[in-house]
């Protein structure tokens, strides 16, 4: 697990950068800071492997924080300037992300990171967050059900409430960890560890009927174990 805070006195930023870590498992979100002094505290009481590093900031600019420490970790610069870039590499900075940060651009920049800072794979978050009304709800592993698309839009079910989130299933199947959740037919992912009954064309979660498409039936009937 890469051990990873977030520097930024943007809300916005600091919100778009949770969700898009939430996306990698590899990433484990240990705080954020909105200015450089409050990283600075929170820099030395636990370890650190990586800062999503703002620039333009109150007080302590990114650049000479960064500058200040003994021993830095790596960082990625996220800033609205451009010019900042020469010096962010003098810095051996591991990137340079120019807000707005895409979801592709993030990525480019995970590939970095890894090259870098090798992960174990079988470290993985229990948890996903999920940008719901424009709110991001981190929802456990554990708690959710299944999932189900319309359109463009994901239901989530879950043993406390229901979420409708922007997301194609495509991209839902890519982020939840396989040996967690299994896709059953188009519109539907559910959770392989709350499954209690399996027949030829649905299964069974909790009250709930899913039905097994046939694309996907030779992955049910792979599940060793039913309850």
């Amino acid at each position: 697990m890469i051990r990873c805070m977030i520097v930024d006195d943007e809300p916005l930023a600091l919100e778009i950068l949770t969700y898009l870590i939430s996306r990698f498992p590899e990433l484990e979100l240990i705080g954020k800071c909105s200015n450089a002094i409050s990283a600075f505290e929170m820099f030395h009481k636990q370890p650190v492997d990586l800062i999503f590093l703002d620039i333009k900031m109150p007080g302590i600019n990114g650049l000479d924080f960064i500058s200040s420490l003994k021993e830095p970790p790596a960082v990625v610069f996220t800033t609205a300037f451009a010019e900042y870039a020469v010096k962010g590499f003098e810095l051996d900075a591991v990137d340079y992300l120019l807000k707005p940060i895409t979801d592709k651009r993030f990525e480019k920049c995970m590939q970095k990171i890894l090259k870098i800072r090798p992960y174990d794979a079988e470290v993985t978050k229990d948890y996903t967050y999920f940008k719901v009304s424009g709110r991001l709800i981190k929802v456990p592993h554990a708690q959710l059900l299944y999932a189900q698309s319309v359109k463009d839009y994901i239901h989530l079910y879950t043993k406390t409430g229901n979420h409708l989130t922007h997301m194609t299933m495509k991209y839902l199947e890519e982020l939840l960890p396989a040996n967690v959740f299994l896709r059953v037919h188009r519109s539907y992912l559910v959770n392989r560890e709350l499954i209690s009954l399996i027949d030829k064309n649905s299964l069974q979660i909790g009250e709930e009927r899913i039905p097994v498409g046939e694309n996907y039936r030779k992955a049910v009937e792979k599940i060793p174990h039913q309850p």
